[in-house]
């Protein structure tokens, strides 16, 4: 199990527009940061909201990643180096489960650390 004492720790998710309070499992992930010394010096939340493609199955997206490579949106990637860069931050820890490839291209983009809950040992239901 890793160690987050002394860590200061941005978490992170992306959740369809189905998930009625995503904010609040975001806190939860926070206070289990929180609960092993870490801490949290932000959130960041993406949102996947319903199509608006005239291509039928859009619906049928909303529980997949944004972007295969990254998890997230491009735009929400550039928020979240910002905000690792200006809190100091020196691990990102992601509600959803990550790739390998997922996790080496977002510490690439961001310049930290990056895990997601479960590989912590973070005993979270998946949103």
């Amino acid at each position: 199990m890793e160690r987050l004492a002394g860590r200061r720790v941005i978490v992170a998710g992306l959740f369809s527009a189905k998930v009625p309070d995503p904010e609040a499992l975001l806190e939860v992930l926070s206070g289990q940061v929180r609960a092993r010394s870490g801490t949290v010096v932000g959130q960041v939340l993406q949102r996947r909201g319903v199509s608006r493609s005239q291509r039928p199955g859009g619906v049928l997206l909303m529980d997949q990643p944004l972007s295969r490579k990254t998890l997230l949106g491009s735009g929400k990637v550039r928020e979240l180096a910002a905000l690792a860069r200006s809190a100091s931050a020196d691990l990102l820890v992601f509600w959803n489960p990550l790739t390998p490839h997922q996790r080496a291209s977002l510490e690439q983009l961001t310049g930290v650390d990056v895990r997601d809950a479960h590989s912590l040992g973070l005993g979270l239901g998946l949103g």
